[in-house]
């Protein structure tokens, strides 16, 4: 059974949260988008914010009022926390709250006994605090948050939490929730593993290689301010501000990407498995029936079966011979990841559409001239970023660097399922030199390409154009098995037909699936005989 998350949220109107009806709106996110969710830890899943304020006001009215005397103004642990400490490792908290009062004390070490006047002792002596309070409290943890992770991880999305803590198991471990996580990255991780604090990303990025996910393909879900910078800055395709209190912080809301004041306002919504095409055929026969049809076809995973090797993804005489029927009675286009030589050499039937790169290049029979190259001016760029990959990946048995024109492959299918963490790792600290690139993520594959608005749907629409087939009575076909055949089947939504091919089901924007690629030579061999 396929599954979407679903989210509501209200919006924060002028000066407070309104929740009339007419404010209600609905957000939608799919397992076809994204593969993971991160969580903050206090104050997003657990209670502990306001363990950690009480924690951070005992210490600083203590401090403060030793130092100062009477007549000093408190900590607020409303404003003072969000805006200094919530969110930062804790001796980055005390030092940041220290220097708005204008009192500057030397670091220290972090072995520094809590009664001594550095960062780290004040920052020891507050964790003695929190422990103190933590006892004598306990735990509560946000129970919508909780059932909101068990009903991600009922369909099939991974869960990570991170916390600048270094309190996060104890907190875990006393809430019973440990086992709501696949990965744990928090304080103490990032000590060890040199890490540093938000609105720094590294956090975030650690947990999402980790997961062996892409952070564009990830959701991050926080409360603190400087934790929603950090999945910003990381790449993470959409950022999530639990802002609980309602606090009308514009600048801070527009650098999320949603808003809510609750995770009661986050759900999972389910759809429906896809019908088969073969099963479908009557339903397919009278769409097809109404104009002319153009096919456009991925080739890996959808004309021949996915290979431990791209070298030995061979087409096979069949679906060769098909494909030649086929393009007698439409046109046929083959849209790939693959190299434009690559691609066209392994299909070698010469009056088809090429588009290899995922779109960036494309080639027509010699007939029609029709030539395509986006991305020209990132050759250079691409061609330091292989280098660079070439070299850091040189250690890892399995992993493989494939160069095409207008990108660059990835492969770790081949590789330790141990070490795949490592290559995601190595993949995204590439990329953050080279931001001008964008990454993409396939089957066991990622992608480094020129970061411009183009992909296969775009390439898809450009050659409609292009053939003289962006007529109303042409109905055009796409069939994919990839992630990145998505934004095919998006803008076909409302024009065309969409088959993904898939051995599981999963959320899609096709319309139709087929189960592999035999499945496909059936119906491309029936829809030759209805041409």
């Amino acid at each position: 059974m396929g599954w979407v998350l679903g989210i509501e949220y209200w919006v924060l109107g002028a000066n407070a949260y309104r929740t009339s009806r007419k404010e209600l709106r609905v957000f939608t996110i799919d397992t076809a988008e994204y593969d993971a969710v991160i969580f903050d830890l206090d104050g997003v899943v657990t209670q502990t914010a306001k363990v950690h304020a009480a924690a951070w006001k005992a210490l600083f009215d203590e401090y403060l009022e030793k130092r100062k005397g009477k007549g000093y103004r408190p900590f607020d642990p409303d404003a003072d926390y969000r805006r200094y400490v919530d969110g930062k490792p804790r001796y980055d908290g005390v030092q940041s709250f220290l220097v708005s009062r204008d009192i500057d004390l030397p670091y220290g070490s972090p072995d520094d006994s809590s009664d001594m006047e550095t960062i780290c002792g004040l920052g020891n002596r507050k964790n003695e605090y929190f422990q103190k309070y933590l006892k004598r409290d306990g735990v509560e943890v946000y129970h919508a948050a909780t059932d909101l992770i068990r009903q991600l991880r009922d369909a099939g999305i991974r869960t990570a939490v991170v916390s600048s803590s270094k309190n996060c198991v104890p907190v875990l471990k006393a809430s019973g929730i440990a086992d709501l996580f696949d990965v744990k990255i928090d304080g103490v991780d990032s000590e060890e593993r040199g890490l540093p604090g938000k609105p720094a990303p590294d956090i975030f990025l650690e947990a999402a290689a980790e997961l062996g996910v892409d952070p564009g393909r990830s959701v991050v879900v926080e409360d603190a301010i400087v934790g929603v910078q950090a999945g910003k800055k990381g790449g993470f395709g959409c950022v999530i501000w639990v802002n609980r209190k309602g606090h009308n912080q514009t600048s801070y809301e527009n650098q999320a990407d949603m808003v809510v004041t609750d995770l009661s306002q986050l759900g999972i919504a389910q759809t429906h498995d896809l019908p088969s095409a073969l099963e479908a055929q009557g339903e397919i026969a009278r769409r097809l029936s109404k104009g002319r049809t153009a096919v456009f076809l991925d080739y890996d995973g959808t004309l021949t079966p996915i290979v431990s090797r791209p070298e030995d993804a061979v087409l096979s005489d069949a679906m060769r011979h098909v494909l030649r029927e086929l393009a007698e009675r439409c046109t046929v286009s083959v849209l790939s990841g693959r190299d434009l030589p690559d691609v066209k050499e392994k299909v070698g039937i010469e009056n088809l559409v090429y588009a290899g790169s995922h779109g960036f290049d494309i080639a027509g029979p010699q007939d029609r001239h029709i030539t395509s190259q986006q991305g020209t001016s990132f050759l250079p760029t691409l061609d330091k970023a292989q280098q660079d990959l070439n070299k850091e990946l040189s250690n890892i048995p399995g992993a493989m660097v494939e160069r095409k024109k207008f990108s660059i492959a990835v492969h770790y299918r081949n590789v330790k399922a141990e070490r795949a963490s490592d290559v995601s790792n190595i993949v995204n600290r590439v990329h953050a030199d080279y931001p001008e690139l964008r990454k993409s993520e396939g089957k066991k594959v990622f992608e480094l390409q020129p970061g411009i608005d183009w992909d296969k749907g775009k390439a898809l629409l450009w050659l409609l154009e292009k053939l003289g087939l962006d007529q109303p009575d042409v109905i055009p076909m796409y069939i994919g098995d990839d992630v990145t055949d998505e934004d095919a089947f998006k803008v076909l939504a409302d024009r065309g037909i969409g088959i993904v091919v898939q051995e599981a089901p999963r959320p899609s924007a096709a319309q139709y699936r087929l189960n592999d690629t035999d499945e496909v030579y059936r119906f491309l061999h029936w829809v030759v005989g209805i041409g």
